[in-house]
């Protein structure tokens, strides 16, 4: 007990002190800018963890740019793309420790490689039209999955939509980025400020300069390429994340 007392004691102020840079880096990433011909918005977060302990955690911005160049990127093969770019960017924020792994029916997020797998999702579902796009990993376990979150109906998903403006040379593209019905093993075996302190912040940062690093339309190559024309993949059903009925419980993050 005095042992788990004096750990407490060092681990807590480091906590808060890494929660106040941490705060202060995601404000500064949310501010508005440009990169080229693409104005970016400001971005926007909306992180809950309900009494069950399930968190969800969606951010999402704005990007208005050229209409002829988004629409030369409309299909489900950048679509795919663009899900390989977020995997590309996980990593490269990470310096390569955080690298993710493939396999015929799943995707595994390691540290280093496996077996010390984070998290481990199920192969991406895609669905896009005309106006709108989704990309879903199904969450299945991990060791940052807490035991009762295993299999759980968690998912990670990539929304984007593109609306006209008053320019018809300019289109905005909204995106948001939604990891829904996820149980924190951190929030399980210590408490739920340690989660919000650490992990949740951790992924809004990093969540934050994926959606600013799109702007530069950079798009991976991806490690499947099975998708090609839009006929290839449903229309996508139901809201936007941002849309969709919140959980109780609001974590600042």
């Amino acid at each position: 007990m005095i042992g788990l007392r004096r750990a407490l004691r060092i681990f807590l102020p480091i906590a808060a002190a890494y929660a106040a840079i941490a705060r202060l880096a995601t404000r500064l990433l949310g501010g508005p800018s440009s990169v080229g011909d693409v104005v970016i918005g400001p971005l926007h977060n909306d992180t809950t963890l309900d009494p069950s302990g399930a968190a969800r955690s969606v951010q999402s911005v704005d990007l208005r740019m050229p209409t002829a160049a988004l629409a030369a990127i409309w299909t489900p093969m950048h679509l795919e793309r663009l899900a390989r770019t977020y995997w590309r960017f996980l990593s490269r924020c990470t310096l390569g420790l955080v690298r993710v792994e493939y396999t015929e029916t799943e995707r595994f997020v390691v540290l280093g490689g496996r077996p010390l797998t984070l998290l481990a999702f199920g192969r991406p579902e895609y669905a896009m039209n005309e106006r709108e796009g989704v990309v879903r990993w199904n969450i299945e376990r991990g060791v940052l999955v807490a035991r009762r979150g295993i299999e759980a109906d968690g998912h990670l998903e990539i929304f984007v939509r593109r609306t006209p403006t008053d320019d018809p040379a300019r289109t905005d593209l909204h995106i948001e980025i939604e990891v829904a019905n996820y149980y924190p093993r951190i929030a399980s075996a210590l408490t739920q400020w340690a989660y919000a302190a650490t992990q949740s912040r951790i992924h809004v940062l990093v969540t934050y300069g994926f959606l600013r690093s799109l702007a530069a339309l950079d798009l991976a190559e991806s490690k499947v390429g099975s998708l090609v024309n839009i006929t290839d993949v449903p229309s996508p059903t139901g809201p936007a994340p941002s849309e969709r009925a919140a959980g109780a419980g609001r974590l600042a993050a």
